[in-house]
Parts: structure tokens; sequence; C-alpha cells
């Protein structure tokens, strides 16, 4: 393993830290750009895998930057690209508590939170998107996508176990229809 390689993953994972407004989910395309075009670290496939893996274990949502860290530096690039994506946004979100928790109730505070809402909303929608591409969705996969998006609107508590249960049954019908 090369030094410039865990570099790399620190230049690569900090930014998307300091600008994932909206979560993790925001910055899924930003991390499929630069790890499948700009550094072809892995391949469109390598990334979906990589991607559902993340989702799939325990723990927190981005962990695919821990598991693309790993693929390419193993274990010390699964520890660099963790705290690179980790470690910058926790203190920054620490400390613009700290800095702005006494304004709660002034105008430019309630300002500043809504104006975001809708830059992390778009940044999730680009994220989407960009699996959508990678993947081939198709029809089949909007279909998938609309229904569990159907459920958890109308049935907010409903189990997301229970809603992969039924997006795998619904790709398992779908795949075998003709077409």
């Amino acid at each position: 393993m090369r030094f410039d390689t865990l570099i790399a993953l620190a230049v690569v994972f900090v930014p998307f830290s300091l600008t994932s407004i909206g979560g993790g989910s925001a910055i899924v395309a930003g991390i499929q750009h630069e790890a499948v075009i700009v550094h072809q670290w892995v391949n469109s496939r390598e990334f979906l895998d990589l991607f559902a893996v993340s989702r799939a274990a325990p723990g927190p949502g981005m962990m695919l930057a821990t598991a693309i860290g790993w693929r390419i530096a193993g274990w010390l690039g699964a520890l660099v690209a963790t705290l690179a994506l980790f470690v910058p946004s926790s203190l920054l979100c620490y400390s613009v508590f700290k800095l702005t928790n006494n304004h709660r109730q002034k105008r430019w505070h309630r300002a500043m939170r809504e104006g975001l809402a809708p830059v992390g909303i778009g940044l999730i929608v680009a994220g989407i998107i960009s699996l959508f591409q990678l993947s081939n969705g198709g029809v089949q996969a909007i279909v998938i996508v609309s229904l569990a998006a159907a459920i958890f609107y109308w049935f907010p508590r409903f189990p997301v176990l229970g809603v992969l249960i039924l997006g795998g049954l619904a790709g398992a019908l779908l795949s075998g229809l003709p077409g």
C-alpha cells in the first residue's frame, strides 16, 4: 500500500464530510464520481456492491467510505476514510451548535435552518439519480422505489426490514415477468 493512496482517501473524504448537508445520502453521488470516475478505485459494479454492503451492515449508513477505504488500502485505508468522513463534520456540527444554540429563537437562525433544507433534499435526490444510473435501474427499480416511498409516506412507522423484504419479493416477481 502506498502512502499517497491514504492521502488521496483523506483528500476525497474530508470535503464530503464538510458538505454532507442532509446526511450521508447527500454525498453518495459525489463519492461515486470520485471513487469510480476520477480515481478509478472501483468500477461501477463494485461501487454498487460496496454501497449495498455498507447499507446492510450495522452502524452508520455511510460506512461506504469505510468499505471503499478497505477495498483500496486494507484496514489502514478503512480507518483513514472513516475518520476523514466522520471527524470533520462531527467537529463542525459540535462547534456550530455551541456557537448558535443561544440564538435559536432569532430570525437569522431559523432562516439558516430552513434555507439548508432544500440543499439537503437536492443532494439526496442527486445521490438517488446517481445510483439509478449506475445500476441501470429501469422501470423495475422505479416501481420498487416508488412502492417503498409510498409505504414510508403513508405508514411512517412501517418496519424498514419489512420494506426490504417486500422490495426483494417485488424484484423477484418483476424479474420473472416477460419483457
